[in-house]
């Protein structure tokens, strides 16, 4: 629903968008392009989380000479940011197929426009690999990472409104004198981090499924700068908020399975090592 309200035409809002991609191709059109996230959200999550929780713990030991210590805001922010920046090295690829495979069957409008020789409305990817694959051969590495300016510029201060917030709840949450927070506390501290993160990313998040979406039939946008200036001159500010709802509701269960998974995997760890190692 998000790259449809995003990228595409003709949808009003969210309940339009999702009568009309169940009318036209039923309950499979809600799936369409996740094979490829699912095969890869492993290695994407954990080297995203590993990245931000070890460059938090060298932050900590050149600073304050203990890497086991509570980080201050500051590492937390800056930990955040390099864990958004490599992000987009493993994340641009998978979204950009993801996107062309939603994104193929929808009806391009436009007058006096050379389409290729590819009708609009059929199938131009036969799936993820065929996808990747014909990405790769007509438009090289920077066809693959098209998109990557404008998820940097969505991911590093996402990855900073994501880590903060989570950090920042958990802390409040947690009854005084406890070591750490509680299966509850995680769950709702890292929902509320989700929904903040998702929905102030947005903008950008239209930015980048609008870059990524183009090229299926054409080339209309030149780079980030240029969908941002031919969006706003086509369909004014209001653009830039498509799908926040979508976003921020789906932000909430998403994050709060992802840190909760990530907190209890770590404690279970610790223990294992600690009874290895007494």
């Amino acid at each position: 629903l998000q790259t449809r309200l995003q990228a595409g035409q003709g949808y009003g809002n969210t309940l339009n968008c999702v009568l009309t991609v169940y009318r036209n191709e039923s309950v499979a059109g809600f799936f369409k392009g996740m094979s490829f996230p699912l095969a890869s959200i492993a290695v994407y999550s954990s080297v995203v989380f590993g990245v931000f929780s070890n460059t938090q713990r060298l932050l900590s030991q050149l600073h304050h000479r203990d890497s086991a210590r509570a980080p201050v805001l500051a590492d937390v922010a800056l930990a955040s940011m390099v864990a958004g920046f490599v992000s987009v090295g493993i994340g641009t690829p998978v979204d950009l197929v993801k996107i062309r495979l939603q994104m193929q069957t929808q009806p391009y409008i436009k007058a006096n426009v050379k389409l290729k020789p590819t009708v609009p409305g059929f199938p131009v990817y036969r799936g993820p690999i065929h996808c990747f694959r014909t990405v790769l051969q007509k438009e090289g590495i920077a066809g693959i990472y098209r998109g990557a300016g404008a998820m940097l510029l969505r991911d590093v201060p996402g990855y900073c409104l994501y880590f903060i917030p989570y950090t920042f709840f958990c802390g409040w949450i947690t009854p005084d004198g406890c070591i750490s927070p509680n299966p509850s506390s995680i769950w709702l501290a890292g929902g509320v981090a989700g929904a903040i993160s998702w929905g102030t990313a947005t903008p950008m998040d239209v930015v980048k499924s609008r870059l990524q979406a183009d090229g299926v039939y054409l080339n209309k946008y030149k780079g980030t700068l240029d969908c941002i200036l031919q969006s706003y001159q086509n369909e004014g500010l209001k653009v830039f908020f498509r799908g926040i709802t979508v976003n921020a509701v789906r932000g909430f269960p998403m994050s709060s399975a992802m840190f909760l998974g990530y907190e209890l995997s770590l404690k279970a760890m610790k223990r294992d090592q600690t009874e290895t190692n007494p």
